[in-house]
């Protein structure tokens, strides 16, 4: 089963580029580590919130509200996916992640991931050709 651990954000993820130099040297350690025991499917961090956005939706109508979004609580600053057989392992693997916040106050949430099968692959040329000929596209 794939587990993503999410990664909060701080006041420092919120205005740095990139984790501080020895955060960053624990996250390595930590990811590698994973890496070698077969379980990590994907990582990142994410910049800044100031650099994005949020689509707001009511009814059929959004507008684009971009960031910085205030507090940082609630706010993403990266994440790991990880594939373990158990929900304990995955426990045990959030267990050892880093402090996100250094020697601060920091929180990650772990959360499990749906399976879902991926969509048929379709051919932009048979697209073209169904709408052409008026015929029903596949869902």
């Amino acid at each position: 089963m794939r587990y993503m651990i999410i990664v909060k954000a701080t006041a420092e993820t919120e205005t740095a580029s990139a984790p501080a130099q020895t955060l960053n040297a624990a996250l390595h350690t930590f990811h590698r580590e994973l890496g070698e025991a077969g379980v990590l499917r994907d990582l990142t961090a994410l910049h800044p919130s100031s650099e994005g956005w949020r689509i707001q939706y009511e009814g059929d109508g959004h507008d684009v509200v971009t960031g910085p979004f205030g507090e940082p609580t609630g706010i993403v600053a990266g994440y790991t996916v990880i594939e373990v057989p158990t929900r304990e392992a995955a426990i045990e693997w959030s267990r050892r992640f880093p402090n996100p916040a250094g020697n601060g106050v920091g929180e990650i949430e772990v959360r499990a991931l749906f399976e879902l099968a991926p969509p048929e692959p379709i051919d932009p040329a048979e697209i073209r050709r169904r709408m052409a000929l008026g015929e029903e596209l596949p869902e």
